[in-house]
């Protein structure tokens, strides 16, 4: 099996069908029935590829005589991944050449094996730009604009720590089914089977794992035992502090994360009300209940700014966790950190049509969270501004979760800072 030639046949199709990274890997993998090492090369180089797309092509075009218009995107690929494994693996450069080059049709061999080459002789000489701007986006691979608007937001120290922990690899994150089992017991079972983790610096329900192990292998090992979810989102539904015998409503649900969460808070016992504008995802919610031994969910489909006036006044805790751009899960998600940052614009405006109306679903007493999984403003602080101002019945709740506090209500957690993914959470009470 070939796996930088299935690797370099799925960034083609990623790139020219302008296919989402994690489905044509997930096809591939099925399709080749790619297991251990090879999958884990194969994982690598396409994820590896994609968020460091802006860096490898600044070195191409460095070292490249002939203009960059006029490399052929097939070229690009494969030069894109010879060089990733020059800079970013521990491959040995020959290997990464002769490799690369074997990718390449015949008319390009020439081509290819001199910039791989050519890079190896000048890498060390290779000037990044002056600029703070150009300098960050070549270095961290994401677009000038959203450095930019980043550093409008923290500054540039803060940024360029932001942005290299959103390049750091991403760990996966357990949060514990407390219906079956709990995080002691779950540790131990994973201690047993040579899997390497360790509890949450924050969620008193999450386990992190230390190293790469597959979602296939931990389901066979605990079965229902636990679900995949960041802890940043775990310490949201943990804000909510939703109890046993409550009403519940999480007005954009899917994939359904917390929802569970903050239905085992609940002990299953209650009523819970999954919305989501999205038909096609509700199944994950139901299968995922199921798996998990949760029965009090019912899930239905539902945009988050139409009013139902038979929930009017009836919940006693709502999750209003909206669409956001999605720049906190960068890391995760390498597509994100290649959109047009403005085209978020229209986001605020869907985010507090969404929060005023769940605000008329709340019980006088009541407890709302709002959370959004981006770092801009604009979605977070800005937009519960926005809504206080309107909303004067509501009033921030400052929490505290696992030695974790936000005086104000509020609290955005920062990759570099807290070891989560970029995500903001609000709480707010109905007075």
């Amino acid at each position: 099996m070939n796996v930088r030639k299935l690797a370099l046949d799925t960034l083609s199709k990623c790139e020219s069908a302008a296919q989402y990274s994690n489905l044509a890997l997930d096809a591939k993998i099925k399709q080749f029935n790619i297991t251990g090492d090879d999958r884990s090369l194969f994982t690598v180089l396409v994820y590896g590829v994609i968020e460091h797309k802006l860096t490898l092509d600044y070195y191409i075009n460095s070292l490249s005589s002939i203009p960059r218009e006029k490399i052929e995107p097939s070229t690009r690929n494969i030069l894109r991944l010879g060089l990733y494994q020059i800079i970013f693996m521990r491959i040995s450069d020959h290997a990464a050449v002769n490799e690369t080059v074997a990718l390449a049709p015949q008319r390009s061999r020439g081509f290819v094996n001199a910039i791989l080459r050519n890079y190896l002789r000048k890498k060390d000489s290779i000037p990044l730009p002056v600029d703070t701007v150009d300098r960050l986006s070549v270095k961290y691979s994401f677009p000038a604009e959203t450095c930019q608007k980043l550093i409008e937001c923290f500054g540039k120290d803060e940024t360029e720590r932001l942005l290299s922990a959103m390049n750091e690899p991403p760990m996966m994150t357990l949060r514990v089914n407390t219906l079956k089992t709990s995080r002691d017991e779950l540790l131990q079972k994973l201690s047993d089977a040579g899997i390497k983790a360790e509890k949450t610096s924050f969620s008193p329900f999450g386990i992190r794992l230390a190293e790469g192990v597959s979602y296939p292998m931990l389901e066979s090992l605990c079965k229902g035992e636990f679900f995949v979810q960041d802890e940043a989102s775990q310490i949201s539904t943990a804000v909510l502090a939703s109890e046993r015998g409550m009403k519940v409503i999480d007005m954009c649900a899917c994939p359904g994360s917390k929802s569970f969460g903050a239905a085992l808070t609940m002990e299953n016992e209650g009523t819970l009300l999954a919305f989501d504008l999205s038909k096609s995802k509700l199944p994950l919610i139901s299968s995922g209940a199921s798996r998990l031994g949760i029965d009090i969910i019912s899930s239905n489909v539902r945009d988050g700014r139409d009013f139902l006036p038979e929930l009017e006044g009836s919940a006693d805790r709502i999750i209003c966790d909206v669409p956001c751009s999605g720049f906190g899960v960068v890391a995760k998600k390498p597509e994100i950190r290649y959109k047009d940052i403005n085209s978020a614009a229209a986001l605020p405006d869907i985010q507090y049509g969404i929060l005023c109306n769940a605000a008329r679903y709340l019980k006088k007493g009541g407890v709302m969270v709002y959370s959004t999984c981006t770092v801009l403003p604009e979605e977070n602080e800005e937009n519960v501004k926005r809504f206080l101002s309107s909303h004067p019945e509501f009033s921030p709740v400052p929490f505290n979760v696992g030695g974790l506090t936000a005086e104000n209500g509020m609290i955005t957690l920062l990759p570099h800072i807290h070891g989560t993914d970029g995500f903001f959470i609000c709480k707010l009470i109905k007075q």
